[in-house]
């Protein structure tokens, strides 16, 4: 089953540490302009690493000397290709191509779309590095201590030692789109929330082509705003399938806490403005759920996505 963030496990911080995050060059831009750049110095290790493969696609290939040795607290960063679009500031939602080589044996260890927010504390300062204060279109090779990331405990499943280098490539596809939902207003689906689990009847039309969100059940809480960590309960489906769910916490267990910055675009314009106790429906076509397209690992990719939510609480 598909998670409902956009961005990898592998890339959060189990433990929270604050870093400075970037801004721009951009003097049209005044939240831009105005935002302090983190920085990162290009070195010998970074300038090694040679990359090649088609901007933003997953897995490019690189390549540099093995064993690679990245001695501790000394990131690099170099940009391989500049790109001509915006350049990022904080509080950027970032869509980008993430991939990792272990620097020990030169094979790559993942390879990732993910959406990263500049200047987010719960993301590893590793993988920030290759988004923040930099035009999108770039292609950056960043070189850093795993024991920097992932601690003395490396990370086992992906085979990374603490004593190993990681060579981190990242493409920088563009800065995320933010899009409202839209009232739900016609062919709205009949939704019963009298049992443990929301029971949803799809209406039998075609499936719309907007975000729409109904109000299903409305709260007297505060008010979700866009990068509030919250709790929800929420049942998944797809209007494709005619309403089979693929994942829910309604009954199911422990709700889950998210971050409204870090879910698939249409789960968030969905919840901002919404109250707490509510519940809601809200639907979204594939290019604001997991894509135009399905892909190995990604069946949901191509799907028209409905939600059930139960917003819980908003959380410190």
């Amino acid at each position: 089953m598909r998670n409902l963030t956009t961005l990898p496990l592998v890339l959060m911080l189990s433990l929270g540490t604050v870093a400075a995050c970037g801004s721009s060059d951009d003097k049209d831009d005044a939240k831009k302009k105005d935002a302090n750049c983190a920085t990162y110095d290009a070195g010998d290790t970074s300038d090694a690493v040679k990359v090649e493969g088609t901007f933003g696609e997953p897995k490019p290939t690189a390549t540099f000397t093995t064993p690679l040795t990245v001695k501790a607290d000394q990131l690099q960063r170099t940009m391989v290709d500049e790109g001509d679009g915006d350049t990022t500031a904080e509080g950027d939602q970032v869509e980008a191509v993430i991939t990792v080589f272990n620097g020990r044996t030169g094979k790559q260890a993942l390879s990732e779309q993910a959406t990263l927010t500049t200047g987010d504390k719960d993301t590893f300062e590793a993988f920030r590095a290759g988004i923040e204060c930099v035009p999108a279109g770039s292609r950056l090779v960043t070189t850093v201590s795993a024991g920097d990331v992932y601690g003395d405990q490396g990370y086992a499943d992906l085979d990374i030692k603490a004593t190993d280098a990681l060579v981190i490539v990242t493409d920088v596809v563009g800065l995320r789109e933010e899009i409202k939902a839209k009232p739900w207003e016609k062919d709205v689906p009949e939704v019963s929330l009298d049992g443990k689990q929301p029971k949803v009847t799809l209406p039998k039309t075609d499936p719309p082509k907007d975000v729409l969100v109904k109000v299903l059940k409305e709260g007297d809480g505060d008010t979700v705003e866009a990068g509030d960590t919250i709790t929800v309960n929420y049942q998944g489906s797809t209007w494709e399938s005619g309403g089979e769910i693929f994942q829910q916490t309604f009954g199911e267990g422990d709700p889950a806490q998210l971050s409204t910055d870090q879910v698939v675009q249409g789960f968030k314009a969905g919840l901002v403005d919404q109250k707490v106790g509510s519940t809601i429906i809200v639907t979204m076509p594939p290019e604001y759920g997991y894509g135009a397209e399905e892909s190995e690992g990604n069946e949901l990719g191509g799907k028209t996505l409905v939600f059930v939510v139960e917003i819980i609480s908003i959380d410190d």
